[in-house]
């Protein structure tokens, strides 16, 4: 009778990594037993960029409440910029000028908040696709990845409720757009829309209901976030690359105190720096050339902040028609007609519900397909995970397309284009262009790991010429010094693991499901040096013998 198998993924780190750490010796940083160790590398700066960057969001946003009014009480603007002087306006757009005119910094401290707003949710989106593409999403950090993806969910939710409050055309537009994907939920719809706006869009009240989950709700929730990311890195300790004495049970870095506190506080006052100069450099959101929202105009060329474009990317593709099939209906119910919008609902929904349920998800279907439950604290290169690092690529690229069809009128215009030709060709790069990214990014992955095989097995290039006793010209190769081997051998070696009967002797369809995706994730793959391997490489070199133990994994390459 068959038993089920657990499933150990192998490495080619034992013998090799204990030799490299017997010849690097003791590293001159700290390793944790006790103390709290931050490793250093730059891609971790990401993560701090976006704390630093919320910190100033609220100190400049602080500001701006001091100045701002979110009524949409009528009012006829009298400030100091006259081209609009006379003009009727609400009163959240005519303070919104007033601070850009006449307070003292008024204009710096709000371009200070909306750059620190685009930087925020920029850095918090490239801190999420280091922790995909290294795997420091796997156990025991899923409910963190997941934490993290709550924080970008919110932080675009905090840059659209700030973008809406001038009140301005440009943000009155997006939120008529949002008032459209709103009706479009079936029976609910209507109804939600008549609530938020307080009547009929634009309504009386949406910019001090959008003021109020701005600088309260919203905040709150990314400050709750913030503190429970925060804690569990504490406790579940900082993930690092793999290196020269570098384990799942320790951490090499610098102490918190005082290393790591002065390097934190010297990065945060760079950032700061650098948001002040561009802020001071460079106009953005100017309201004054929009003037104020009036429902009656569309204004051409406008596009959201880069964020919450995808979804604007996404309305513009959809189709109204697929051939002669209509995707507006109206469906019969007992007290009337109700229209299911299906070119709105689908792309405002679709695309965004797809992303961010695989996003969440992510962690355990990698455990489930790889039938790993150890816990990691070692991250990979991405070259060393193919598939996921494919499978980025894709939702990348996939976003991309949308972020890009947000402003196929302003491409159409620019390079003189049919709008029509560009809105075709980005509706088949919407389908065509992840699943060509998917490939390439796998394929130059396994090339890198191929191309790493053979620096370990035949050493460094030096780009000298040498000629043997016999005439024969050859290329001198260096081996590697032992932290670069250790770089380019340690990792797992991830094998595709065949569907696996139960305790009966059965395979379930959902076993079936498991072995299909671990084929399909990891039948082509680069097997790492074993020790064998290069203990016959050095010696066919005549680099002397090998001090490294020889092994029974063999290397198996596909």
């Amino acid at each position: 009778m068959s038993t089920t198998t657990e499933y150990t993924p192998k490495t080619s780190t034992g013998r090799i990594a204990n030799f490299v750490d017997s010849r690097v010796g003791g590293s001159a940083m700290v390793k944790e037993f006790g103390r709290k160790i931050f490793p250093d590398h730059w891609s971790f700066m990401f993560g701090e960029v976006a704390l630093y960057t919320f910190v100033l969001l609220l100190i400049s946003g602080t500001f701006l409440t001091f100045f701002f009014d979110p009524s949409m009480t009528h009012v006829v603007y009298d400030g100091s910029y006259n081209p609009l002087k006379g003009i009727g306006m609400s009163a959240a757009m005519s303070s919104t000028m007033d601070i850009s005119f006449d307070v003292r910094g008024g204009l710096f401290m709000r371009q200070v908040h909306h750059w620190s707003a685009l930087l925020f949710v920029a850095s918090v989106s490239v801190h999420m696709l280091r922790v995909f593409f290294t795997g420091a999403f796997r156990k025991p950090r899923e409910l963190n990845w997941v934490v993290g993806g709550l924080l970008l969910i919110m932080a675009m939710a905090a840059g659209f409720t700030g973008y809406s409050l001038p009140d301005d055309l440009l943000s009155g537009n997006g939120l008529r757009i949002i008032d459209g994907v709103i009706k479009s939920i079936p029976l609910v719809g209507t109804y939600i829309s008549l609530f938020l706006f307080g009547g009929e869009f634009p309504g009386t009240v949406v910019i001090a209901r959008l003021y109020s989950l701005h600088i309260m709700i919203v905040p709150a929730v990314i400050l709750l976030l913030v503190a429970v990311h925060l804690f569990m890195v504490v406790v579940h300790k900082h993930t690092q690359y793999p290196g020269p004495g570098r384990t799942n049970d320790n951490v090499v870095g610098f102490p918190v105190g005082p290393v790591y506190a002065a390097k934190a506080g010297g990065f945060f006052f760079i950032v700061f720096g650098i948001v002040a100069l561009i802020s001071g450099l460079f106009t953005i959101n100017p309201i004054w050339n929009y003037g104020p929202y009036d429902p009656s105009p569309v204004s051409a060329g406008t596009q959201p902040d880069w964020y919450i474009g995808f979804v604007d990317g996404a309305l513009r593709l959809m189709p109204g028609t697929l051939g002669n099939f209509s995707l507006d209906w109206n469906i019969p119910l007992p007290w009337g007609d109700n229209s299911l919008v299906l070119n709105v609902l689908l792309p405002a929904l679709v695309p965004a519900g797809i992303m961010f349920t695989i996003m969440f998800t992510w962690p355990w279907i990698e455990r489930w397909v790889t039938k790993d439950e150890r816990e990691h604290h070692l991250l990979d290169r991405p070259r060393n995970a193919p598939f996921r690092t494919g499978m980025g690529v894709a939702g990348v690229v996939s976003y991309c397309v949308m972020w890009a069809a947000a402003s196929s009128d302003l491409i159409a215009t620019h390079f003189h284009v049919s709008l029509n030709d560009v809105t075709y060709w980005l509706r088949a790069l919407f389908f065509i262009g992840p699943i060509v990214g998917f490939i390439v990014a796998r394929r130059i992955a396994l090339s890198l790991q191929r191309k790493d095989r053979e620096i370990v097995l035949h050493g460094r290039e030096t780009g000298v010429i040498q000629m043997s006793p016999e005439g024969t010209f050859t290329e001198r190769h260096e081996p590697l010094d032992a932290y670069k081997l250790h770089q380019l051998v340690n990792y797992e070696d991830r094998q595709y693991i065949p569907a696996q009967p139960d305790a009966a002797g059965h395979i379930s369809a959902d076993e079936k499901r498991r072995g299909a995706l671990s084929r399909f994730f990891f039948e082509d793959r680069v097997a790492p040096v074993t020790p064998s391997e290069l203990a016959a490489q050095h010696a066919a070199h005549g680099h002397g013998p090998a001090e490294i133990e020889d092994s029974s994994t063999e290397s198996i390459e596909k």
